[in-house]
């Protein structure tokens, strides 16, 4: 009785102390912050399967999905018929590497809602990810029919038309989607990207409207310097790799190219070895910079 009592005044200390942090509603707590307090709601309710599924989404975003299993494995036993903890479920073994557990996982949320538009994209996600792509399309397919106008069901699509090697109609699904959603990025960048590998000027149109959209979005950028290194417009493209470092310092990528432009546009190979030492800097592993260093070298003739 007695450490029954002193486990329940640690708790309610516990979560007056969280409550006390500037009076943070739940939504404006950090990740640890909220782990703390379901921890302590866990240990007085361990058959809240709300609770554990809550917590095993935390888990989840912070990659430790060994505890984030035992969570939802839980919930699943104490109520299996609950639609969305599969859903989680799935997501975890997913996460881990384990994918047969995951499409069981489906499998199960598929039995309990055959019809349920969050599953059938679900699956869609999860096959999409699993490289099973005629698979993935027909289950994006059912979502559509569900609700024409899906963005997370059409833009999938097109990414799986465009990984197929269908521009055509990764192209069209991209556009139905900018037309339906004119501030969503993702589709804009993904217009510019097979644009640009046309060498088409139509690609600056989309690129322009995604940077408008996402300024900090480094990806756009390096799309943009590559078209215009590519036209051999080389001021442009250096401008832009120079965009990137102001907002990523340590952009391996844009150190490189710079230093690929300098050692094959300019002939300057002791600039272009500074650029190829500050690509290495921030990614050792950059295979591009190290063979290109050593081009360098060779061509200033040092051994």
């Amino acid at each position: 009785m007695k450490q029954t009592l002193i486990l329940t005044i640690a708790a309610l200390l516990a979560i007056g102390a969280v409550g006390c942090r500037g009076h943070k509603t739940e939504e404006e707590l950090t990740d640890a912050e909220k782990l703390e307090v379901l921890d302590l709601r866990i240990e007085r309710s361990p058959n809240d399967a709300d609770l554990r599924a809550k917590r095993a989404r935390i888990l989840l975003g912070l990659n430790r999905t060994k505890e984030a299993l035992s969570d939802i494995s839980k919930a699943v036993d104490i109520d299996p018929d609950k639609v969305e903890y599969h859903l989680l479920a799935a997501d975890i073994y997913f996460a881990s590497g384990d994918i047969k557990n995951s499409y069981h996982a489906l499998g199960e949320a598929e039995e309990l809602a055959p019809k349920s538009k969050d599953v059938q994209l679900k699956m869609g996600e999860i096959t999409y990810y699993s490289r099973d792509y005629d698979r993935s399309l027909q289950h994006l397919a059912k979502v559509i029919e569900q609700e024409p106008n899906n963005r997370t069901a059409l833009f999938m699509q097109g990414f799986i038309y465009k990984e197929k090697g269908d521009t055509a109609q990764a192209v069209s699904l991209f556009r139905h989607v900018c037309d339906i959603y004119p501030d969503y990025e993702p589709a804009f960048e993904e217009l510019g990207v097979l644009f640009a590998g046309r060498k088409s000027p139509i690609a600056l149109e989309y690129l322009s409207t995604a940077m408008r959209l996402e300024p900090s979005n480094t990806n756009v950028l390096y799309i943009l310097a590559m078209y215009y290194q590519d036209l051999e417009q080389y001021d442009e493209a250096e401008r832009y790799y120079n965009q990137i470092l102001d907002i990523n310092p340590y952009s391996a990528d844009a150190w490189h190219n710079l230093g690929y432009l300098e050692m094959t546009v300019y002939g300057d190979f002791d600039r272009a070895l500074e650029y190829f030492d500050k690509a290495l800097e921030a990614d050792p592993r950059h295979e591009a910079a190290q063979t290109n260093r050593n081009l360098a070298y060779e061509l200033k003739n040092s051994k």
